[in-house]
């Protein structure tokens, strides 16, 4: 058996809701409802789903006389009544929880809107019973006004008299010895004062030196380059200890420290008289400089 000809003798009772509504009514009227009534929001969702209901009934109602009418002239069918049964249910069920959703979200914003609504009212209500609790404050009649605004009288600075005139004014003359007694007290201070600050040590800024004395090469007399080192003498120069580092294939070089008063002695004049022993130096170089 195809499946037309099992559609053709399928027998569908399309009034079903209708019944069913008829009998709700006349038990309602009987006993009176059955549930409390619903609110706006879900009668518009029933009359959806009843609407929804009839366009089912209607398109397997237009399916099936579709059906009969290829049975006879042996087309086959187009769509299955199950297919469309459940593309529609899918469709109409996509639409209701769109719906509630959109109907959640308004209820939620509206829901907000009247807090806003009730914490302004409040905020609003205590600053009037404040305004309403706080005295009147009275003008001042006297006080002129500008646009309202009373503007305050600015007082006049009474002028205070010199007293340093009077000061400068001696009735009865300067004296002189005390001008001369005080002058030779100003001198005598300021003697003392120039003799203490020239007994009093200044302080010498000085620096320690750390000096890379190269060869020329390994058979260079390490003891003789660093007696020619040594030999260079000079105010406010203090030679170090000394000692040799190998820099590679047999060579040393001489690390020898000096502390040096800056205002007496720089790296460029040490630098300069080393280099003259021209037999014995290949370069000098400044490995560390620090302050004392």
């Amino acid at each position: 058996m195809s499946a037309v000809e099992y559609l053709a003798q399928e027998k569908i009772w399309f009034d079903k809701p209708r019944y069913d509504e008829a009998e709700r009514r006349f038990y309602e009227g009987m006993n009176g409802p059955s549930h409390p009534p619903q609110d706006v929001g879900a009668n518009s969702i029933l009359q959806d789903i009843a609407r929804a209901r009839e366009n089912i009934q209607k398109s397997l109602a237009g399916l099936k006389s579709s059906l009969l009418s290829s049975s006879g002239s042996g087309e086959p069918p187009l769509i299955h009544s199950n297919q469309l049964n459940t593309g529609c249910g899918a469709g109409d069920q996509g639409e209701f929880v769109s719906r509630i959703r959109n109907l959640e979200l308004e209820n939620h914003s509206l829901h907000k809107v009247v807090e806003d609504l009730r914490l302004a009212l409040s905020k609003l209500e205590c600053r009037v019973a404040v305004l309403e609790k706080s005295p009147s404050i009275p003008a001042d009649p006297a006080a002129p006004c500008t646009n309202g605004t009373p503007v305050q009288q600015q007082k006049k600075s009474v002028p205070v008299k010199d007293e340093e005139e009077d000061d400068d004014f001696d009735l009865f003359g300067s004296d002189e010895e005390e001008d001369e007694e005080a002058e030779r007290l100003k001198e005598q201070r300021l003697k003392e004062y120039a003799e203490k600050k020239a007994k009093k040590p200044t302080l010498i800024a000085k620096s320690s030196i750390l000096l890379d004395v190269k060869p020329w090469d390994d058979e260079t007399d390490m003891s003789e380059l660093e007696k020619h080192v040594r030999s260079v003498q000079a105010d406010g120069l203090l030679w170090g200890q000394s000692k040799l580092v190998p820099v590679g294939y047999g060579i040393k070089k001489l690390q020898i420290a000096c502390v040096v008063e800056d205002d007496k002695v720089g790296t460029d004049m040490l630098e300069e008289e080393i280099t003259k022993f021209e037999d014995y130096v290949q370069s000098v170089d400044v490995a560390a400089f620090n302050k004392i």
